[in-house]
């Protein structure tokens, strides 16, 4: 059985801040603390044999890299860069310290996002078939220390593959070189009401030219699809969303 801290007090907290300065605080100290934005508070180093594989995803919202030991660590990252509701996003954020039968136990999450309106969430990647006992632990410490200081959890495991597939395809568009002033206009307006998407890409110009501003728009959420029904292809139907610019 394993007992948690009843109060913020039994958690400690530690991470690299702005300044690139290591601290190591209680957890209420901290839970303010923009660790959306913050780097990684270790090193992920490979090895021979590894049954992971270390990645690197550059993600739109902070323009910037973040660290995966995986490629389903990747995918989730590329899922919540895909989502219009996170506007803060780091990987490794900071390593947890809670007080165990065998001693003071450490544990490092895998992603922290800030989403609109502030929440804080924190999120761990491993499948069902994958948790081990000490891994349940550090899940339920995390989700101890998220409750605590006002932060959400989430444990995920396996993305359905036609959700996978359709947003792979649209992170390819997820640069802003993308975003063609004319031409995001002119989709705006031709999807307004629901069309296929090689119909409604047509009415506007060349297909070549004007894909890529409409898978831009996809990922950004401003023109919406259902991912998640079958994959995206000329036939699927694209309408415009209430989201401002």
């Amino acid at each position: 059985m394993v007992v948690l801290p009843e109060g913020p007090e039994g958690f400690e907290v530690e991470y690299v801040d702005v300044d690139r300065v290591r601290r190591r605080v209680g957890l209420a100290e901290c839970w303010t603390e923009r660790f959306g934005r913050l780097p990684p508070v270790r090193t992920v180093r490979t090895y021979a044999g590894q049954r992971s594989v270390t990645r690197q995803y550059w993600a739109a919202t902070t323009r910037g890299p973040l660290l995966c030991e995986s490629h389903l660590e990747r995918h989730h990252a590329m899922l919540m860069d895909f989502d219009p509701l996170v506007t803060g996003l780091s990987a490794q954020p900071f390593r947890l310290f809670w007080p165990s039968r065998r001693g003071r136990r450490g544990h490092v999450p895998d992603f922290f996002a800030r989403r609109v309106g502030g929440e804080g969430m924190v999120v761990d990647v491993r499948p069902d078939d994958r948790i081990e006992p000490d891994d349940a632990e550090a899940f339920a410490a995390t989700a101890r220390a998220c409750e605590l200081a006002g932060w959400r959890f989430e444990r995920v495991g396996v993305v359905d593959a036609v959700l996978l597939a359709n947003v792979k395809w649209l992170a390819g568009y997820r640069h802003s070189r993308y975003d063609l002033l004319e031409l995001r206009q002119a989709l705006l307006e031709v999807f307004a009401a629901p069309e296929e998407l090689f119909a409604g890409a047509g009415r506007v110009g060349d297909r070549l030219a004007v894909l890529p501003v409409l898978y831009h728009l996809l990922w950004r959420q401003f023109l919406h699809v259902d991912l998640g029904k079958a994959p995206l292809g000329p036939h699927s139907v694209v309408r415009r969303t209430g989201g401002a610019w």
